[in-house]
């Protein structure tokens, strides 16, 4: 293993550990998705709060693989230390993100663009995980719709 797959790996588990945004907030005025891989049993609950078009405030509860957990801790972490972000840029950011892990190695997540979740890009060469790191955020793109 590369020094590089060595540290995304490290991150990963870090995340998985100590996530970012875990436990939903009570807001009452934010939209809920769960979301469920019914292949390997992970399941993601997520909550964001949307103010017009500012996304903003994503929490979440789950239990799975580590790679679930921390997908779902990293966007947690990409939304909040966006300060907010409107539904486009939302949208946009997961259809690269899913555009990245259907590559199958081809396209690797920007570093710039997505923060600790870059990790996840070595997911993409095994179908069978990809779609645990894109559970939290179909329930972010579920969640959006429901807004």
């Amino acid at each position: 293993m590369s020094g590089l797959e060595s540290l995304y790996q490290d991150l990963i588990l870090d995340h998985s550990r100590t996530p970012h945004g875990f436990g939903l907030s009570a807001d009452e005025h934010a939209a809920t998705s769960h979301q469920r891989n019914p292949v390997c049993g992970d399941e993601v609950t997520l909550r964001v709060h949307v103010d017009g078009d500012v996304v903003r405030d994503v929490t979440w509860e789950g239990s799975g693989c580590s790679i679930s957990q921390a997908s779902a801790s990293m966007l947690a972490v990409l939304v909040d230390d966006a300060d907010g972000m409107s539904r486009a840029e939302a949208s946009a950011l997961i259809a690269s993100f899913r555009e990245a892990l259907r590559s199958r190695g081809e396209t690797p997540l920007d570093e710039e663009r997505f923060g600790d979740a870059a990790a996840l890009s070595g997911v993409s060469k095994y179908t069978a995980r990809v779609k645990c790191a894109m559970l939290a955020w179909v329930a972010l793109e579920d969640a959006l719709s429901r807004a």
